[in-house]
């Protein structure tokens, strides 16, 4: 799951570096619509802003770890 992410949202993103020590920083606020509409479309989840926290965005395996659990809730 963590390769595809990555795919998808280096494809949408190609400018952002998913290998950051700290991802977050990397992003503005396009970035994190654009990362939360990608997953949201791809993996049939619900995530609005409320997801868009530091720690959610910190780094790719975060962005696994709410996508998992988003997919565990439904």
């Amino acid at each position: 799951m963590k390769e595809h992410i990555r795919q998808l949202l280096e494809e949408a993103l190609p400018l952002v570096d998913f290998d950051a020590d700290f991802l977050f920083s990397e992003l503005d606020s396009l970035g994190v619509t654009t990362i939360l509409m990608t997953l949201s479309d791809e993996y049939g989840i619900q995530l609005d802003a409320s997801d868009a926290t530091p720690r959610n965005l910190k780094s790719l395996d975060a962005l696994v770890s709410l996508v998992q659990k988003k997919l565990a809730a439904q």
